[in-house]
């Protein structure tokens, strides 16, 4: 998983096309968009991700992926003035229907009715993306990553990202279980901030973790509380931040999903595990929010 990489605009401006058949073959990559299982199958197969809504879809043309098409409603042709210019002035083609040739088209009532289809390219590495974290950062301000372990909820991932890009975290790396930050829901929550940060598989697992110790940083297992008998010291988030000021480690945020949280592998591969204090009763938070809470944290060096 990884950022594409930059294309240039065209001499040649793309179409502007009108449809009025959802069965249309050149709307073939809009198709169904509410099917996930089908939709991972195909995207896969083409090489592709999908970017709904107009905010989004600015992120994506602001980014470094290359936009193979647009589709608009009729009614978007005025106020997405500024995507549809850039996408044909990419060489791209812009498709124009009536909201219900869209609608039927993706499966559902769109959104803003705006939808982009991108070049989904090569996986990167994650030793890539934790060299890059230290060259994204001022030298006197370590580099903060998250790891995540787990997470296949793609709202989840989405709301992860965008707290991650508020928070100044330079990269994403994910377990071989983790959902595809590059899904069309988790690219939409994320508000088109998954297109802006850096990510990668973590393999194998949770062996990798060692790669991202290697890379200097201090892997930190965020949970709600200690483990009984834990072999694994234990901070709050004020000390790491301490930590992180005095020694220049970079930090490797681990975090792990709702319900189950972190695996015992992983949490025993940490080097410290770090809490966020909560009232009691509370048992956890949604781990988007725990995350963010931890971010702004550290981020504050």
């Amino acid at each position: 998983m990884r950022n594409g990489s930059g294309t240039a605009g065209s001499d040649c401006p793309g179409p502007l096309v009108e449809v009025d058949d959802p069965d249309d073959p050149r709307l073939a990559a809009y198709r169904n968009l509410n099917d996930p299982a089908g939709r991972s199958r195909y995207e896969e197969g083409e090489s592709i991700f999908v970017v709904e809504g107009r905010l989004a879809v600015e992120r994506l043309l602001g980014s470094g992926y290359r936009v193979l098409s647009l589709l608009v409603d009729d009614h978007q042709l005025t106020s997405a003035a500024g995507p549809v210019a850039a996408t044909r002035a990419r060489g791209a083609a812009v498709y124009v229907g009536t909201r219900a040739v869209v609608a039927a088209t993706v499966g559902f009532s769109l959104h803003r009715g705006v939808v982009a289809v991108a070049q989904r390219p090569d996986p990167s590495d994650a030793d890539r993306v934790l060299a890059d974290a230290w060259a994204a950062v001022p030298q006197a301000r370590p580099p903060l990553v998250a790891v995540l372990e787990g997470l296949n909820d793609h709202e989840n991932i989405g709301a992860l990202f965008r707290n991650a890009a508020a928070f100044g975290v330079s990269g994403v790396l994910g377990d071989p279980t983790c959902a595809d930050p590059l899904y069309r829901r988790s690219v939409r929550v994320s508000m088109g901030h998954v297109l802006h940060v850096p990510f990668a598989r973590l393999a194998p697992w949770p062996d990798g973790l060692q790669r991202v110790r290697d890379a200097g940083f201090v892997v930190a297992a965020l949970s709600p509380h200690p483990a009984p008998g834990g072999t694994v010291p234990t901070a709050t988030l004020a000390e790491l931040r301490g930590r992180r000021a005095s020694s220049g480690d970079g930090v490797a945020l681990l975090l792990g999903a709702e319900g189950p949280g972190l695996s015992d592998a992983a949490r025993d591969a940490a080097d410290l595990v770090v809490t966020i204090p909560m009232a009691d009763g509370v048992d956890s938070l949604n781990v988007a929010t725990a995350a963010a809470v931890a971010f702004h944290a550290l981020s504050a060096v």
